[in-house]
């Protein structure tokens, strides 16, 4: 069995419990807390049950105090995948989306997102969807419209058409 990485020297447990305390982020202080069980001379098992995890992720919290402190215990926020475009071709699609279509030079007298995915792909040479859309300020998915939106624009909304004689029939075959 390996030798378990050892803690920073310049802490000890009642400093992370003081830290703990004075910790806003539940997270950090769960983590902290796990950390001055293992100062106190407690097992890493003993650090993952107070914790609630298992001993690699002990092991990871070490990692991160031993590199970043207790700082190093708070949740980052995850960097997401990088843009697509660059500053200057989504100043363009912006230009492009404000401008309007020429539907002389475009071939359309309104644009959709095919269309300006369309001009991204051949002036850039990569397909970015999102960047089209958020140019656009369109959202992924639409309502459709209410009942109530129709009854406002004097539509009554009813389509049916009255029954008839064979429908007469078919219900008394039901009963």
């Amino acid at each position: 069995m390996r030798k378990p990485i050892a803690l920073r020297p310049d802490y000890d447990a009642a400093r992370l419990h003081r830290i703990a305390r004075e910790s806003q982020d539940a997270d950090q202080v769960r983590r902290l807390l796990a950390l001055a069980v293992i100062y106190d001379g407690g097992s890493r098992t003993q650090a993952a049950e107070v914790g609630g995890v298992t001993l690699q992720v002990v092991r990871d919290w070490v990692l991160r105090f031993n590199a970043h402190g207790p700082e190093g215990l708070i949740d980052r926020k995850a960097p997401g995948q990088l843009s697509r475009l660059s500053d200057e071709h989504r100043a363009a699609l912006a230009e492009m989306v404000a401008n309007g279509p020429t539907p002389a030079v475009h071939g359309v007298v309104r644009w959709r997102i095919i269309d300006l995915c369309q001009w991204v792909w051949e002036s850039c040479g990569r397909w970015a969807t999102a960047s089209c859309r958020r140019a656009h300020a369109i959202t992924p998915k639409r309502r459709a419209p209410s009942r109530r939106s129709k009854k406002l624009a004097g539509d009554s909304g009813d389509d049916r058409t009255p029954a008839g004689p064979r429908s007469q029939q078919h219900r008394d075959l039901v009963r």
